[in-house]
């Protein structure tokens, strides 16, 4: 991800903000007035050489999204996930890994069908969900992590 020009609601400053450092955790500020700058950050794509740290290592909870090109339910999960990546910016990091691409962490995770979605906390599994779900149902299994 590359840097984005972030005006500032406040004074109209622009900024530029680093959208992976917002997924690690760390809060934009306006340089020049230091009040909260929007931002809006896009799932980060995992795959099977940066699962354990991009995942299991990361300091905030995280939310999996395990799907597939070819599947149509995944395909209508995908502005539900990106949404809640940019809502969340900060507080909840949002991944995406692609079962075709990923085979190792598929069988070591147990997937069986697509889409899935897992809340990670603290390297630890803490929710699992199969199929389509809709947003207000994420926003319920993610309110004890966030």
């Amino acid at each position: 991800m590359s840097a984005r020009t972030v005006s500032c609601p406040s004074c109209g400053s622009p900024n530029r903000v680093e959208p992976e450092q917002v997924s690690r955790g760390r809060e934009p500020v306006c340089g020049r007035c230091r009040a909260h700058l929007p931002v809006c950050v896009a799932p980060v794509e995992v795959n099977d050489a940066v699962f354990d740290g991009e995942v299991l290592g990361a300091a905030l909870p995280v939310l999996l999204d395990i799907w597939a090109p070819w599947c149509v339910p995944c395909r209508s999960m995908e502005p539900v996930v990106a949404e809640i990546a940019s809502s969340f910016a900060g507080r909840l990091r949002v991944a995406r890994m692609n079962v075709d691409e990923s085979p190792e962490t598929v069988a070591r995770l147990r997937i069986r069908g697509v889409p899935t979605l897992i809340i990670f906390e603290d390297g630890r599994e803490v929710t699992r969900m199969i199929g389509v779900r809709d947003k207000d149902e994420l926003l319920r299994r993610l309110s004890p992590v966030t």
